[in-house]
């Protein structure tokens, strides 16, 4: 099967096909995409948790509460779901950081997470536990077979769009709504 190009930094948009699976309604960001598969975490689905309840858990003292009151914990995917990442801008020096582009960085480090509850943290970020994952060629075939859309990278669909419209926002930056969508593939 053909190989399309990467989707690193680009975000997948599920297709209606999906809705009684993990990934109903979902926006994914890809964080990577290589000959080893696909990395990605879901950037709208809330998990119960907050950010202050999360930095609770780790016994660190919030000392700025009103920067992250009301930011939910996001579920970032059905794999390792203790495992957390953090999406945020700007990159930053943290001990375990990748940048990525456009200025944007993954942070699985306490210390980015005790400079939260410090207040010295970025204000753009995005709280995940777990992730989403592909095989080599895994994701590839799903597109093929009509269960994702995929969109460029895009900073305000990341931080600014409220969690609950993130999908219907990524469809509309295609001109299309979800009635519009057809659940069949069009091709062979």
């Amino acid at each position: 099967m053909e190989h399309l190009n990467s989707l690193e930094h680009h975000f997948l948009i599920a297709m209606p096909n999906l809705t009684e699976s993990w990934f109903d309604k979902t926006v994914i960001y890809i964080v990577e995409d290589n000959e080893h598969g696909t990395m990605g975490l879901v950037i709208n689905l809330e998990h119960n948790l907050t950010v202050p309840e999360l930095l609770d858990h780790f016994e660190l003292t919030v000392e700025a509460p009103e920067t992250y009151a009301d930011q939910p914990v996001l579920m970032g995917g059905p794999v390792d779901l203790e495992h957390g990442f953090i999406l945020h801008e700007p990159q930053g020096a943290w001990q375990k950081s990748l940048p990525l582009r456009d200025n944007l960085a993954m942070t699985v480090s306490e210390d980015f997470l005790k400079a939260m509850a410090e207040g010295t943290a970025p204000e753009k970020t995005v709280v995940c536990l777990g992730f989403s994952g592909w095989e080599k060629g895994q994701l590839n075939d799903e597109i093929q077979a009509n269960n994702w859309l995929t969109i460029p990278y895009n900073e305000a669909l990341l931080f600014d769009v409220p969690h609950d419209q993130k999908w219907q926002v990524a469809l509309n930056t295609l001109g299309i709504s979800p009635e519009s969508l057809s659940m069949d593939a069009g091709h062979d």
